[in-house]
């Protein structure tokens, strides 16, 4: 006789299916696993702390009420992403005013303690996962920042996602090849300059 599956054997997919059948645990569970991935990408995208919060919150209304639409066609992390994804551009189109991403006096702040205290997913990046300082994570923070807006996504959707080449690429809407190329160019990019740094 099998005992059933603990929420940490069940697939992501499973759970949202159960939460869509009324299963308000499959959904905590969901939101256990993905809330701190999901808010580290938003706010990495918008340094904005609040703003994050507000999008991660958006992010979760719509996983909540689109669960009965869902079809397991995409990973439920890609799926998830994709909508936080589409959040942040939502976000920055509505304020075509765009303060400057350096407007914020803590953002710097705000983006190197995130990435000290929370470090990232391996991405295969190396360095990304040697920050010890806040020196360091401010260095890394302004390297992103010189990133083309594409490769700067590529990017985190890898580091903070833990998406492979092929689910940035269905969750930005390009080629495998044109993801895969931007992910190139964003690695060799930040390490050129931080070895600098180093």
């Amino acid at each position: 006789m099998h005992s059933p599956a603990s929420p940490t054997d069940v697939a992501d997919e499973s759970l949202l299916l159960r939460f869509a059948e009324g299963d308000m645990k499959a959904f905590e569970s969901l939101y256990d696993r993905h809330e701190m991935g999901s808010w580290r990408f938003i706010f990495r995208s918008v340094r904005d702390r609040q703003v994050a919060d507000d999008l991660l919150q958006d992010v979760w209304f719509a996983v909540a009420r689109q669960a009965a639409a869902y079809q397991p066609r995409a990973k439920f992390r890609t799926w998830l992403f994709t909508m936080a994804r589409n959040r942040v551009v939502d976000h920055f189109r509505a304020s075509r005013d765009m303060q400057s991403l350096d407007a914020h006096d803590d953002a710097d702040g705000q983006m190197a303690s995130a990435f000290v205290a929370e470090p990232v997913a391996n991405s295969g990046f190396g360095p990304v996962r040697q920050l010890e300082s806040k020196q360091q994570a401010l260095a890394l923070l302004e390297a992103i920042e010189t990133l083309p807006q594409e490769q700067r996504e590529a990017f985190l959707l890898q580091a903070e996602a833990g998406l492979g080449v092929a689910d940035i690429a269905e969750a930005t809407g390009v080629s495998f090849e044109t993801a895969k190329s931007r992910l190139r160019y964003a690695r060799s990019h930040l390490r050129t300059l931080l070895w600098e740094f180093a």
